[in-house]
């Protein structure tokens, strides 16, 4: 009896290891997407004026920048098979299809999407911010997503707007550090109860996957680089930044006109006719 007994204990103990073990692989109906956000090939370091570490880039106009905040929100993704089909990963649910990439929070840099269907995948699309139907800073509706863009450290709220703002970026440019603030996200006109569409900074992001990601027998993990060099060195502008009240002033937020502000939105999201990636290109697949 003592003999059964103790085979009985090494049995269990053999279940709850292999369970434990189960615990800590992925679900392979999942798919991680990895944010690497850099200059060029560099993934960046964040510092202000004074650091030693932060990561300095140049553009193509020469001038040296670094960030000292970083934040970014995708939302509205879809998965396209290898027989072209089109899988929508809860794109109308802020909740649970849209995030914010936070580059001073590495947890945010992986983002996972649950319950794929099986099968083999060749593309990826998803919005660089929010699409407009979706834009509206709706608590009740979208509370977690609500929480997570609105805390402190995050802000990525307007403060005279009803809608998010789709990226923030704080740093410092030149050689005697002047700040450096750009902030994008549609816009509205017009007066308060009849508010329509002003600028529209939503872009959609189209990218082909270097292999194909296999779901299934596998929890694939997709490596996207966005990479912000393209900020001021961008596929469709080149741009100078400069401090002051023209309309051409473009270092910070409350100074850049919206027509300023589209630029910036095009190098980093694409123009969405001769460039539809943006800043954004795929590293690697991981099956």
């Amino acid at each position: 009896m003592k003999s059964l007994t103790k085979y009985f204990s090494l049995f269990a103990a053999l279940l709850a290891l292999v369970s434990c073990e189960n615990d800590n692989i992925p679900a392979a109906n999942n798919i991680t997407l990895h944010f690497n956000n850099t200059f060029k090939n560099t993934t960046i370091v964040l510092g202000n004026a004074a650091s030693a570490s932060a990561t300095v880039n140049t553009s193509a106009e020469g001038q040296a920048h670094r960030f000292s905040e970083l934040k970014y929100v995708i939302s509205n993704i879809r998965l396209i098979k290898a027989d072209g089909s089109e899988f929508p990963y809860q794109i109308n649910d802020l909740d649970k299809g849209a995030t914010v990439v936070d580059h001073s929070r590495p947890q945010t840099f992986d983002y996972v999407l649950s319950n794929i269907p099986a099968g083999e995948y060749r593309q990826i699309k998803f919005g660089l911010g929010i699409k407009p139907e979706l834009n509206t800073l709706d608590q009740a509706k979208f509370p977690k997503f609500y929480a997570e863009a609105g805390t402190n450290d995050t802000q990525m709220m307007w403060e005279w707007g009803s809608g998010y703002r789709f990226t923030k970026l704080e740093g410092f440019y030149g050689a005697d550090n002047q700040e450096m603030s750009v902030h994008t996200g549609s816009t509205v006109q017009g007066t308060e109860g009849a508010y329509t569409q002003g600028v529209d900074a939503y872009r959609d992001i189209v990218l082909d996957l270097e292999s194909l990601a296999s779901v299934g027998r596998n929890a694939p993990k997709i490596t996207i680089k966005a990479d912000f060099d393209k900020l001021l060195s961008g596929k469709t502008h080149t741009i100078k930044l400069t401090s002051g009240t023209g309309m051409s002033d473009n270092a910070t937020p409350n100074i850049h006109t919206a027509v300023q502000m589209v630029k910036f939105v095009d190098n980093l999201g694409g123009n969405g006719t001769s460039d539809i990636s943006g800043m954004f290109s795929i590293e690697r697949v991981e099956n």
